[in-house]
């Protein structure tokens, strides 16, 4: 498998996948730890990580990838220390000023889930710069969960679906799973295949806890950091061998 792998070319382990997830959904964790260990800021940390989106999504986009969302900074997040806090805002400006040359030749569309408003000036002149120089790309959507929260994502889904009863747009009965999905964040995005969590934890830290209901879920212990084309191949490769029934049940 490894050899493989480092022989041939990601057009020629695309044929080797009999199973391509169409969304794979990220969980970028452990880039504060991966700095820790070596003794370095935590900044230095999400500095690599960011080398690292840019690996996996030219990687991705060239195996025939829809979708892939990437947990960035969640509302949580605000929590943390003033000065990492900061940097984070500032990692947009410096990934895609540098970035998006690439995205261009990979035809990548750039995309945002999560409360932009409530972010920095210059974060969202960074990310709206980003939407508008992709928008007519048409490969694989890049989606950037930046301020994010799931629970807040559905809170404000049922507000939204509540106003439209109140205002006799449909009734209570009317109300189903599509009429949810189609006031979230994602609405004109499928559903993950495949979630993936970085750096050895197994939670889901509030991020599309929705969408993910019947997704597959591969956690490795490898920092975000240190997350290669390699293993993220390895990721698919075992996806392809998982059995998805959706609650029901595959004839032999």
């Amino acid at each position: 498998m490894f050899k493989f792998f480092k022989k041939n070319k990601p057009e020629e382990i695309k044929t080797e996948l009999k199973k391509t997830p169409t969304h794979v959904a990220i969980i970028m964790d452990g880039n504060g730890r991966w700095a820790k260990k070596r003794n370095m800021p935590r900044i230095k940390g999400h500095y690599e990580g960011m080398q690292t989106v840019k690996k996996i999504t030219k990687f991705a986009s060239k195996l025939g990838i829809k979708y892939l969302t990437l947990y960035a900074f969640s509302t949580e997040n605000w929590a943390r220390p003033k000065e990492e806090v900061s940097y984070l805002m500032d990692l947009p400006e410096k990934m895609f000023s540098s970035f998006m040359p690439e995205l261009m030749e990979s035809n990548v569309k750039v995309e945002v889930i999560g409360v932009i408003e409530k972010l920095p000036e210059n974060t969202r002149k960074a990310v709206s710069d980003a939407i508008e120089q992709t928008k007519n790309n048409t490969g694989l959507k890049l989606i950037f969960a930046l301020n994010y929260g799931s629970k807040d994502e559905i809170i404000s889904a049922v507000k939204t679906i509540a106003s439209d009863v109140k205002s006799d747009k449909y009734s209570i009965e009317d109300i189903t799973e599509e009429t949810l999905s189609r006031n979230l964040f994602t609405a004109n995005t499928p559903d993950p295949d495949l979630l993936i969590r970085t750096s050895g934890e197994q939670r889901i830290s509030n991020f599309l806890l929705w969408q993910i209901a019947y997704s597959e879920f591969i956690f490795t212990k490898v920092a975000w950091p240190d997350f290669t084309e390699e293993e993220f191949y390895n990721s698919l490769l075992e996806y392809q061998n998982r059995d998805r029934r959706y609650g029901g049940l595959n004839e032999d």
